[in-house]
């Protein structure tokens, strides 16, 4: 009996031994600079089981007690391998080494989270000095001209920064910067994005398969994050372009404790012209000055109260401004006549966020954050004329402006728990108030006093809660399945959303997988767009009694492969449809001021989109890049717009393909090309003009007829395809203060003369046909040149 209860107590001890399971948990960090590295991997060999950093680094992985080896790896960054014996709770903050030259040549990924072993799906992520080596337009690299380079996201127009990703809008796209939404992320009347490369820690690109944390949107992701400023030792970068210039500068205020980051981009094209205006106006008798900027201000502090407690501050400032102002005297006699006009365009961002991060142990996460975010356009126009007499003065002014904008103020908390090796929980909850302004127009005369037209400012409220689990079921099958429930108050009206997200992956090899998705959306807030207008004029405008929330629902598939560890392969088809759409009616704009912006829109509309993606990427040696091309076809049906007909989607494009390469031979130069073909834009063209009845028989410039233009279907007529090489060739060197670069590139190489918009104009070149028209292509940009000098310190 003694030996068996003894046997019993060892078999009892033995178990309990082997049960025995402690945690691993830390912060994965740039040994250089102290930077978290999101999304960075750790490996246990033994058992395959692994995690990945979380956006502010943090990671956990908890194993048995015995004896391990852990590998933690990143993409750019030497592996690094920890091997000890696993008996308690353990803290480990890994610092990875830069990879940046391995045999002379600059490598630019590793092993390190195989797209075949993720349950993200319709994912992409570009690292930040691929994008800046990657050609640029006119000098300026530009994260958001680099996404479109990506299958299934579209362009726009020629050389804009608009997404438009699997059929859907610009207002579809959620757009965070270190988790605040920018809701116009243009400069130069979308030429140029407002993102600053040189202050880019990390950009992901969703467009499908949705994790349960985002939500208010219905077509993809832009999630980008800030450095977070180097803890080690003050560094800084800048570089002087063709149009513009830009300077960064960190470095720690208190060193491994507290660190900064600012970041300032202007351009300086109105400063070179004013000497030349000036000049001009002297010429005529007036003193003129106009001109166009824009700016970008990037601000984040970042302090390590403890092991367990870190405190973020960011902000973001940025605007664009066109003006003009002339003042003149005219002397007629005795009559002196002194007239001051002005005309201002503005339009710009102002975001902030402060994040409190606390460890509560080694398997929970969380992170608070408050955020503001303001969105402005404004237009204004002042004229004073004063007229002095011997015997009299008399003063006329008049003013006009033209205010649009959207405010918002949130709170949100999320938590990342990890109880075990197979499961990867986030939950959290999110209340965000908004404050509307959609279009107001201000008139203000010395004859006529005051007056006030447009749409009252609107408050609304918007709340949701997530859960989601990161749940690895075997060897073979892992999926991310999770819920995002939201909620929206505006006009004594609420409205609520259930949507359910789910994406799989089933390995069928070792470097092999099938995956799918599932995602539900809905965005309570809608964009009013001027098509073909290059102005911010686009209003933000939410939900009401009458407009209803936009949906979407969305399905994919696909495969993923993993070819000797340098080469991703990827193949996905996906459906999505679309409802609650809402667009201008036929003739309507935001100039008619007049009435409720409500009664200018057709609603209830839907959108279809589906398509196939092929992406071949090479992320390691010394060439890298990839080859993308989408197949696909994007529709919408409104009861009022087209005579109830479905219709092609504006940026619809059948065919879409995209090469974009880099290649470094050896540490002191390189060569990025990109090449892109789409099909062309649908257009909307007149098939007829005739002639009928003035019904202004008063007017003296009447003769009783006039020419009307009968068009055809919606979008029925496409531009011709699309096509354009960049160049880019750079060389650096090392000086004893840092690094000086230069960048010479070139947009559109082969200066391809692509259709910007086309025009029916009268005919000049038959004399045969007088009073014939024809259409006229007008394109914007041809073979452009540029060159970039950059330096590091």
């Amino acid at each position: 009996m003694r030996k068996i209860i003894g046997l019993l107590f060892l078999i009892i001890l033995a178990f309990s031994s082997q049960a025995q399971k402690f945690t691993i948990s830390g912060y994965i960090k740039d040994a250089e600079t102290g930077e978290s590295l999101i999304g960075a991997t750790l490996l246990h060999l033994k058992t395959s089981s692994g995690s990945s950093a979380n956006t502010h680094g943090f990671y956990s992985l908890t194993l048995p007690k015995d004896s391990i080896s852990l590998i933690y790896s990143y993409v750019g960054y030497q592996p690094t391998t920890m091997q000890f014996f696993l008996k308690r709770d353990t803290v480990i903050i890994i610092n990875l080494q830069s990879s940046t030259v391995l045999n002379e040549v600059v490598v630019r990924g590793t092993k390190a989270d195989p797209i075949h072993e993720s349950t993200k799906m319709s994912t992409l992520s570009v690292p930040i000095e691929q994008i800046k080596a990657l050609p640029a337009f006119m000098g300026e690299t530009d994260i958001l001209k680099v996404l479109q380079l990506m299958p299934g996201v579209q362009s726009g127009n020629e050389g804009s920064t608009g997404l438009y990703v699997r059929g859907g809008g610009p207002d579809q796209n959620l757009m965070l910067l270190d988790g605040v939404p920018i809701y116009n992320a243009s400069h130069l009347f979308g030429f140029f994005s407002v993102f600053n490369a040189d202050a880019i820690n990390h950009v992901e690109l969703i467009k499908g398969g949705f994790p349960a944390r985002y939500g208010g949107r219905l077509s993809s992701v832009i999630d980008i994050n800030m450095k977070e400023g180097n803890m080690k030792k003050v560094k800084g970068e800048g570089s002087i372009g063709s149009i513009s210039a830009k300077v960064t500068v960190e470095g720690p205020i208190n060193k491994d404790k507290t660190s900064f980051i600012v970041s300032a981009r202007r351009t300086y094209i109105d400063v070179l012209a004013q000497p030349i205006i000036r000049a001009q106006a002297k010429r005529e008798g007036s003193q003129t000055t106009a001109g166009y900027y824009f700016y970008d201000l990037n601000l984040k502090l970042n302090h390590i109260l403890n092991p367990r407690n870190r405190l973020y501050f960011s902000t973001y400032l940025g605007n664009d401004k066109a003006y003009a102002k002339s003042k003149y005297t005219d002397t007629y006699d005795t009559i002196s006549t002194k007239t001051d006009d002005q005309f201002s365009l503005r339009w710009g961002n102002v975001i902030t966020a402060a994040r409190w991060n606390h460890v509560f142990g080694p398997k929970l996460f969380s992170n608070v954050t408050t955020t503001y975010s303001r969105y402005l356009f404004d237009i204004s126009q002042k004229f004073q004329e004063t007229q002095n007499t011997p015997s009299i003065s008399e003063e006329y002014f008049s003013g006009i402006l033209y205010h649009s904008g959207i405010r918002d103020w949130a709170a949100k908390v999320d938590f990342d728990y990890l109880p075990s090796p197979n499961h990867f929980i986030r939950f959290g909850a999110n209340n965000i108030w908004h404050r509307f302004s959609p279009g107001v127009l201000a008139f203000r005369s010395s004859d006529e006093g005051d007056t006030t037209l447009g749409a009252n400012p609107t408050s609304a409220y918007e709340a949701a809660v997530y859960a989601e689990d990161d749940w690895k079921i075997s060897q073979r099958l892992k999926l991310n399945a999770g819920v995002h429930a939201s909620a929206f108050a505006v006009e004594n009206e609420w409205y609520y959303s259930i949507q359910p997200r789910i994406s799989s992956r089933f390995l069928l090899s070792d470097d092999f997988s099938f995956k799918a998705s599932y995602s539900s959306m809905t965005q309570f807030i809608h964009l009013l767009t001027n098509v073909g207008i290059g102005l911010p004029t686009d209003l933000w405008v939410p939900s009401t009694a009458r407009i209803r929330p936009q949906q979407a629902k969305q399905v994919a598939i696909g495969f993923a492969k993993t070819y000797k560890s340098q080469f991703e392969f990827s193949l996905e088809g996906y459906y999505k449809k679309m409802y609650n759409l809402i667009e201008y009616k036929d003739g309507a704009s935001y100039l008619n001021i007049e009435g409720d912006w409500q009664d200018k829109v057709a609603t209830n509309g839907e959108g279809e989109s589906l398509g196939m993606e092929v992406l071949i990427q090479k992320k390691t040696g010394a060439v890298t890049g990839w080859l993308g091309y989408t197949l696909s076809k994007a529709v919408r049906q409104f009861d009022e717009l087209n005579f109830g007909k479905e219709y092609a989607y504006k940026y619809d494009r059948r065919h879409d393909i995209s090469l974009a390469m880099t290649h470094e031979w050896n540490k002191r130069m390189d060569f990025s090309m990109a090449w892109v073909y789409g099909t062309g834009n649908a257009i909307t063209l007149p098939i007829a003009t005739y002639e009928s009845a003035s019904s202004n028989y008063n007017s003296p410039f009447s003769y009783g007829n006039s020419e009307a233009t009968y068009y055809g279907d919606r979008n029925s007529f496409r531009m011709r395809s699309y096509h354009r090489l960049d160049l880019s060739f750079s060389w650096w060197k090392d000086k004893k203060w840092g690094q000086r670069k230069w960048a010479l590139a070139v947009y559109n190489a082969y200066n391809r003369l692509n259709p910007f918009f086309i025009n029916l104009e009268y005919r000049h070149d038959n004399p045969f046909s007088p009073g014939s028209k024809k259409f006229v292509q007008y394109s914007l940009f041809p073979v452009i040149p540029s060159i970039t000098y950059s330096f590091k310190f």
